[in-house]
């Protein structure tokens, strides 16, 4: 997800920054004022773009699985992140290693999330407004993924996940479906990128290392593979226990005499959480209860 995830920051800062008018004479010509486009337009085509990405990448890519499929993924958010910073010449388009900057924030039903809202002698912050506004999209992504996941596209994907040759036996056209899945988790990683770079402001390459799209996986498979709960579980855990982990990062530090760096030390404690975590419980935290349910021995 997290290549898609740049595509559509990218093209959030693209369509609502002053960087295209002052790149291009043309498009200063056509909009005078700046393009500033709307959110309700923006969203639709960085989720359509990174939808289209995902199909792409998904096509040559059908017949690996698992870990495979998983360093490819890893692979082509590398690839995204190099073709951005070098597409700034010949032609300016990304602005390269410099990145975006002066994006508009994100602006819903006339309320400018970058600035506090009174109301009366009550104020709230902007990055209250925006967390209210993430929080939001979280519970209504969650509730498409149940959705889709009892649905018979849903029930489909699960047969290619445990047997896709019993799968394609039965007759389902397991090329479409991975197709349809690998589109559909690229489009929440575009609409993800493009809610980043309005709340950031700024965007760069360097917003998009390997270690954020590692961080995503080990997400996924700390929580349990398949089992949604499981995922919101790794998801809270592993955004929560690196900042958990600065009260131990910090005395250990005090024992070296500050030799070790707090940020590594604080990177290998979660290195070595996550492989004690994985020695014990190697479905995940939270499996679904399908999940290998036909390895078990009678």
């Amino acid at each position: 997800m997290w290549p898609f995830f740049a595509v559509g920051a990218y093209m959030y800062g693209l369509l609502s920054s002053p960087h295209l008018t002052n790149t291009f004479a043309w498009i200063a010509a056509a909009y005078p004022t700046g393009m500033h486009m709307p959110i309700w337009l923006i969203v639709p085509v960085g989720a359509a773009l990174a939808g289209l990405f995902g199909m792409l990448l998904g096509a040559p890519t059908l017949k690996l699985r698992g870990d495979y499929l998983a360093i490819v993924t890893l692979g082509f958010g590398e690839i995204i992140r190099v073709f951005m910073n070098n597409l700034d010449h010949p032609v300016n388009i990304t602005n390269g290693p410099k990145g975006l900057d002066q994006i508009d924030p994100i602006s819903i039903f006339g309320l400018n999330l970058g600035k506090k809202l009174m109301i009366g002698d009550f104020e709230i912050a902007s990055v209250s407004l925006y967390y209210y506004l993430f929080l939001s999209l979280v519970l209504v992504t969650i509730l498409i993924s149940h959705r889709l996941e009892i649905s018979r596209i849903g029930r489909a994907w699960m047969a290619i996940r445990e047997d896709e040759i019993a799968a394609k036996a039965m007759g389902l056209n397991t090329r479409n479906l991975k197709l349809l899945a690998f589109g559909m988790g690229a489009t929440f990683g575009g609409v993800s990128g493009a809610m980043f770079a309005g709340f950031q402001g700024f965007i760069s390459p360097e917003s998009f290392s390997l270690m954020e799209s590692v961080m995503i996986v080990a997400m996924v498979v700390l929580g349990g593979l398949g089992h949604l709960p499981g995922v919101i579980l790794g998801a809270v855990l592993l955004s929560a226990l690196p900042e958990v982990l600065r009260y131990v990062a910090g005395p250990l530090q005090a024992l070296t005499d500050g030799r070790l760096d707090a940020s590594i030390l604080r990177q290998l404690l979660v290195a070595l959480a996550m492989i004690v975590i994985m020695l014990m419980r190697p479905r995940g935290l939270w499996p679904s209860p399908e999940h290998g349910k036909s390895l078990k021995t009678k």
